[in-house]
Order: structure tokens, then C-alpha cells, then sequence
């Protein structure tokens, strides 16, 4: 089953979720400080007519991190050539890459802490000195090429910074972390996929979706497609407050954005573990997740939710998490 409320991109959506993405820095709603930031490192450039430093963009899947980049480029009037971190597994990869760059290009690297150590070193050199050294040949007659680049600016993009190596890290001049989307944002941001996608929505209704899209602009755009659905499904010209209501319940979306998921992970902490502390490699076992998704998708919310915590000792649920479950509260020994 779909899982509407997942912050990771659907391929079946790209083509439209690129439709309905902003282009210019002045039509991106949200982030405020990093997008007047941007705004003024993306002009100073181009007053020293050199190329932007390099930039990363960080935070929970689904924020706008791929856009960011797209209108980066846009903004610097130069072409982008994309790749993810875990595609580039050879030197030549790499250098296959970034010898295609014209001057002033912008190289999009999505996922970029999933990129190999050996590889991520060869790109140390290309991002401070604009060249690439590479050892050719077997070990009898190896030898070292040394490869000139043009200028150009690197954007990564990760939901995991803390993965990214200290030299890694150190080599962006730009490093900037996204945060999630007020309720008002998601609003502005499902109002204008309504009209890009010519289908109009009432203000409640688009109050409704903003409230449990978790803060997050991709999942708002999902949700706004499914109930789209079934609006046309029930003969419907625009979204209403009824539709709305009864397609998020459909969905199994609740109040605050939670799904059968989300639920599953909170009552088996509490049902299988006393509420925790627990691991979150047992956690994974408990729901049959990968740790890794557990992590990038489902925790950062419920934390911002204050319904789960970290601790040295693992994973707890809060008695908010108890509330929201409507789950007698039984105050954990370990706390």
C-alpha cells in the first residue's frame, strides 16, 4: 500500500510534482532565512562575476531541498546537471560528471552522505581547486592525470547531515538546514497547487490539508492530489470541506498527519516495550521497517511532535503519545 504521508518522492508523481514547483526564489514559500540568505549570496556572485560557493542544504525529506537547487541555478541564469550520491560508485563516474560541466554550471547531488568515501574524496580537490586527480591504469603502470574543471557550484542535499564527513562539511561556504513548513505556509503552498493544477480548493479545506500534511510541503502536495480524487470521483469541480474530510479519513490520515505506520511504530513501543527505552533495531523488527527509514521518515516528525524521544538508552514514547492514542499512561521505571 502507498503510504500518502511518506516524505520520499514517488516516481509516478515527478512529472507533475515538477509541474507545480516553484521556479524563481520569489515564487518559494517558506524558509525565510535561508531563502533571503541565498538571495543575497546568489547577487553578491554575481557582482564579483565568480561562481556561488558551494551550498548545503539539509533537513527531513520532502522540504524543498531538490527545488532549492533548481531555483539556485535558475536565479544564477546557469544549466544543472543532477546525480545521488549512492549512483556514483567509480572515480570515472565522478570525473565522467564533472568534465561535462560548462563554467558556471550548478552540480545537484541529492543524498549526497550515501556517497562513497573513495569517491568523496576525489571531489575534495574538484570543489576547492577546480581540478580532479586521478590514478589510471593497473598497479604496474598507474599513473596520475590531472583533470581541469570549470568553475562551478556543488549543491548537496541530505537528511542526514551528521553523516557527511568533517572534510566534506567543511568544503560547502554555504550550509543551510530547512526547517518544517507552518500550518499557514502549507496553506499558501496547497492554494497555489490548486491553481497550477487548475482544480479549486475552499479556504477550509485547504486549512484542513495544511493541518495534517506534517509540515511538510511534498506530503501537503500528495495529500492535495489523492483528495483531488476523490473529489472529481464524486463529480465535484472544486475541493470542499466535506470531501476533504471524508478523503482523510479514507486515507486514514489523522489530525495531525499520523497514518496506520506512524501508529504502528508508537503502540508497539508501548504495547511490545513498556513504552521504552528501546532500540530502534528492534523497533524496526517490531514494524518490519528498515532502520534507516525509521530514521529519515517516521522519527523526525513524531519528535517534533513531542510524542517520541531520544535517549542514551533508546527510543521512548511520551505520555503526549499515550493521549494521542487515547492509551492508559503508565509512567515508565526508567524515567
Amino acid at each position: 500500500m502507498e503510504r500518502i504521508v511518506t516524505g520520499e518522492e514517488l516516481i509516478e508523481d515527478e512529472v507533475i510534482t515538477y509541474n507545480i514547483r516553484p521556479s524563481r526564489i520569489k515564487e518559494y514559500i517558506g524558509q525565510t532565512d535561508v531563502k533571503e540568505n541565498i538571495s543575497v549570496f546568489i547577487e553578491a556572485a554575481k557582482i564579483r562575476d565568480e561562481p556561488l560557493d558551494h551550498v548545503l542544504l539539509y533537513g527531513p525529506p520532502g522540504l524543498g531541498k531538490t527545488t532549492l537547487a533548481y531555483i539556485i541555478a535558475n536565479e544564477l541564469g546557469s544549466n544543472i546537471r543532477t546525480a545521488s550520491g549512492p549512483s556514483i560508485e567509480k572515480a570515472g563516474d565522478l570525473a565522467a560528471i564533472l568534465s561535462s560541466l560548462e563554467p558556471g554550471d550548478v552540480l545537484f547531488i541529492d543524498e549526497i552522505h550515501r556517497m562513497p568515501r573513495h569517491i568523496e574524496e576525489i571531489l575534495y580537490p574538484a570543489m576547492e581547486d577546480f581540478c580532479l586527480d586521478i590514478i589510471v591504469g593497473s598497479d604496474g603502470s598507474s599513473r596520475s592525470i590531472k583533470i581541469n574543471l570549470p568553475p562551478f557550484t556543488l549543491v548537496g542535499a541530505t537528511t542526514r547531515a551528521g553523516d557527511l564527513t568533517g572534510p566534506l562539511r567543511d568544503r560547502f561556504g554555504i550550509v543551510s538546514k530547512l526547517q518544517y513548513y507552518t500550518v499557514d505556509e502549507l496553506e499558501s503552498i496547497i492554494k497555489r497547487t490548486s491553481r497550477v493544477l487548475d482544480m479549486p480548493i475552499d479556504d477550509d479545506a485547504a486549512l484542513e490539508l495544511a493541518r495534517r500534511s506534517r509540515g511538510t510541503p511534498r506530503i501537503a502536495n500528495r495529500i492535495f492530489k489523492r483528495v483531488r480524487d476523490f473529489s472529481l470521483v464524486d463529480g465535484n469541480s472544486s475541493i470542499d470541506i466535506d470531501t476533504t474530510s471524508k478523503a482523510l479519513d479514507r486515507l486514514k490520515i489523522d489530525k495531525i498527519g499520523l497514518d496506520d505506520t506512524d501508529y504502528q511504530l508508537l503502540q508497539a513501543i508501548i504495547n511490545k516495550f513498556g513504552g521504552g527505552p528501546v532500540g530502534i533495531e528492534s523497533i524496526a523488527s517490531a514494524i518490519g521497517e528498515e532502520v534507516s527509514t525509521i530514521e529519515d521518515v517516521y522519527e523526525p516528525y513524531l519528535l517534533q511532535c513531542g510524542l517520541l524521544k531520544r535517549t542514551n538508552r533508546g527510543r521512548m514514547v511520551t505520555e503526549n503519545a499515550y493521549q494521542h492514542l487515547k492509551i492508559e499512561y503508565n509512567k515508565s521505571i526508567f524515567e
